[in-house]
């Protein structure tokens, strides 16, 4: 079976869903008139996966009480991630198991689940007479009260009118967001046609109330065809999830959605989703769908309504991701309008056209710069991909070094490989891509359970680019991004630029069919498992797990405060170090350690680079404050303040490089015949004229020149810059 490395960019626990496709890892399947599944096949599903998991992964966890209290930390918040349904006595009358959840585990028991099952179905049910009564009557918005959203610190509520109370600050909360946003709509109408009758005050907070009661009302109905061994599927990776955070369970149902090759086009708007308590937040964007394209939408946006063209938009916090990517979803050339907060906190509605958001997109492409008299390629990479059932079908590989060719036929003097956002994919496309920058020699090692380390290599002795070279990382690059970086760092071959260090991903998955362990019985499919089941290595030795890449430039980035990594979650797989494979480093460049030395000097005193520093830490300080106030007047005052504070980055986004960035000859030729690829490449090569990271490794690639090519170069810049003025 294949290893497929798999990438997670945040601490949630609970799924990740692509937009345009709905994969999800594991979510619930939608099913009225289910009956409740038989107790005896939960059990052997749990007697099933201690016995694979305690054989399949790389590094089971000791199954005692430190484990179990794991096990009910996660559980419980997967249920009641904002803690309005369970009381501070369901706590701790849940808390007498904490300890025995191990035992139960192993001993097929039940106990603990059907409690815990049996309790959320009463709390809900009485959530929904609790919400409808709130939204009966108006708000309220002149007097002064506020509500705290920081749910991992506020305690559960003592009592049902404590709960009551929380329910009814949060709706509020809701419903003064959706107010304020009217209101501001209602301005922006009457500014355009002064002729416009504005909605009055009363008419808005009726609609925002109603709006909210449709929005509850669906939810509720989509929690009530749920049944019984969906919330199982739950109790189940709760489990799982304790060996590491990349290792779950896949009902059936899930099985089949994991399963389906990504491949031709798509519908929708290109990004990915992952849940946040009871948040839906934005975790990638796709390269070249429609979100990519806008370059409003950003990763860590919260999404708080979706609304359809010019229907009104559905509150979907605390929605299941699945129904929230139902929402988003939809026909090539509608319309979609996301009510997003910012990692800043700024509320902002941002319009979205659908549209086919083609696989094209996600394959490498190149494009051509001159900067003081020499010319670079610049490849970017967005994901390291293959066709495992067709030998023949592309692959990263296979591409980048066609791409490589055919810039050296342009006769560059340079080569930039992005990898910024990439979470991975195949691992021999990783051998394949390092092999092409060096002679020959070991890429990675990789480690099974008990097993003798791997050395994976690069045996073929040709070099396809021998030139200066620069790979750029963020912290999203993850798992083949890592081990890309890290050979190439390690052989010293080329200058590793970007955040302080990559994601830090450096375990491998593979996908275990449970049936196979079960002859003929009489209870059906019971679906998968993904377990880590092996570790890769640099060739130093060390593991790129939890510390990723550290960059030998580090570039500010406005993400550089938050808690994104690999290294953030509480039971992610320690890092650990083996023997170094045996390499020769690259000592070609002699320019390697002033180029270094020169670029840290630059980006100390370079505006852009400080104002984003600052950005950085103020998005920092935002992302902590979780107190709204629930008066209309400083609601708005707070908004308007992040607002104008937000706008002294606003250089950030306006920023311009002046550096002009072209096609290769094959796409031109073939942009004659298609207006799309044009208008596609066009948008790159927009987005890397306004790219200072981009402009930085570029200065790198002049740093890394011979003394004598750098003398050429500006020898010709001159004699060029004269026949132009003359």
């Amino acid at each position: 079976m294949n290893a497929i490395i798999e990438f997670m960019k945040r601490n949630y626990k609970i799924l990740i869903a692509v937009l345009c496709l709905s994969v999800t890892l594991f979510a619930f399947k939608i099913n009225a008139g289910k009956t409740d599944p038989d107790p005896n096949k939960d059990k052997m599903l749990l007697e099933l996966l201690a016995f694979v998991i305690e054989k399949g992964h790389y590094n089971p966890p000791v199954i005692d009480d430190a484990f179990s209290k794991g096990i009910f930390k996660d559980y419980i918040e997967s249920l009641d991630p904002s803690k309005r349904f369970f009381l501070q006595s369901d706590i701790e009358e849940f808390k007498q198991y904490e300890l025995m959840l191990d035992d139960q585990f192993i001993n097929k028991d039940l106990t603990f689940f059907n409690l815990t099952y049996t309790r959320l179905m009463k709390r809900m049910e009485e959530s929904k007479k609790r919400y409808k009564t709130i939204l009966s009557q108006p708000f309220n918005y002149n007097i002064d009260e506020t509500f705290n959203a920081d749910y991992d610190k506020i305690p559960y509520a003592s009592s049902l009118v404590d709960i009551n109370e929380r329910w009814r600050k949060q709706i509020k909360l809701s419903t003064l967001s959706s107010l304020v946003t009217k209101q501001k709509l209602e301005e922006d109408k009457k500014k355009k046609d002064a002729g416009y009758k504005m909605k009055s005050f009363e008419q808005l907070e009726k609609e925002t109330r109603e709006s909210s009661l449709k929005s509850l009302d669906d939810n509720f109905s989509l929690i009530k065809d749920l049944n019984k061994s969906d919330w199982f599927s739950v109790y189940v990776n709760a489990i799982m999830s304790r060996f590491d955070p990349h290792t779950s369970y896949f009902a059936p149902e899930e099985k089949d959605r994991f399963d389906v090759n990504i491949s031709g086009k798509l519908e929708g708007i290109g990004a990915r989703l992952t849940k946040k308590n009871d948040f839906t937040q934005i975790d990638e964007l796709i390269s070249g769908g429609p979100a990519w394209k806008g370059k409003e939408l950003e990763s860590g946006d919260l999404i708080l309504k979706v609304g359809q063209g010019n229907n009104e938009p559905v509150d979907v916090v605390g929605m299941r991701l699945d129904d929230v990517v139902k929402k988003i979803k939809g026909h090539k050339g509608t319309e979609v309008k996301l009510t997003v907060k910012k990692v800043d906190g700024t509320i902002k509605v941002i319009s979205i056209i659908r549209d086919v958001v083609e696989i094209e997109e996600t394959y490498a492409k190149s494009s051509i710069v001159e900067k003081n008299g020499l010319k670079y390629g610049v490849i970017y990479l967005p994901k390291f991909y293959i066709d495992f059932e067709n030998k023949d079908g592309r692959d990263a590989g296979k591409d980048i070094a066609l791409e490589v060719e055919r810039l050296k036929k342009e006769n560059i003097n340079g080569i930039v490989l992005d990898v910024r956002d990439d979470g991975g994919g195949s691992l021999s496309t990783v051998v394949d891509i390092a092999g092409l920058f060096i002679e020959e020699g070991p890429i990675v090692q990789v480690k099974s359970a008990g097993r003798k380390k791997e050395v994976l290599y690069d045996k073929d002795k040709k070099i396809e680019w021998d030139g200066p070279l620069v790979i750029m990382v963020n912290s999203f690059s993850a798992s083949a991004s890592e081990i890309l970086a890290a050979a190439i760092q390690d052989y010293r071959r080329g200058v590793i630029i970007g955040s302080k260090q990559t994601y830090g991903k450096g375990t491998v998955q593979t996908v275990i069919d449970l049936n196979q362990f079960v002859r003929n019985s009489e209870f059906g499919d019971f679906g998968a498992l993904k377990a880590t089941a092996q570790k890769f290595y640099r060739i130093n030795g060390g593991s790129t797990q939890l510390e990723g890449v550290k960059s030998d430039i580090v570039m500010p980035d406005r993400y550089s405060y938050l808690k994104m990594g690999e290294r953030d979650i509480d039971n992610a797989m320690p890092w650990d170090k083996i023997d170094q494979a045996e390499y020769r480093i690259w000592n070609s460049n002699q320019n390697f350690n002033q180029a270094i030395v020169n670029s840290k000097a630059r980006i100390s005193q370079n505006p852009q680079f400080k104002l984003i520093e600052d950005n950085a830490k103020w998005i920092d300080v935002k992302s902590k404050e979780n107190v709204y106030s629930l008066n209309i007047n400083s609601f708005k005052e707070t908004q308007n303040q992040v607002e104008n504070e937000g706008k002294k980055y606003k250089p950030i986004t306006d920023y311009k490089n002046n550096l002009v960035f072209k096609s290769l000859p094959h796409e031109q030729s073939e942009m004659l015949k298609d207006p799309a690829l044009k208008d596609k490449r066009d948008i790159w090569h927009q987005a890397l004229s306004k790219d200072v990271y981009v402009e930085e490794a570029l200065n790198v690639l002049d740093d890394l020149q011979s003394k004598t090519i750098s003398k050429a170069a500006i020898s010709n810049k001159m004699k060029k810059d004269k026949l132009a003025k003359s």
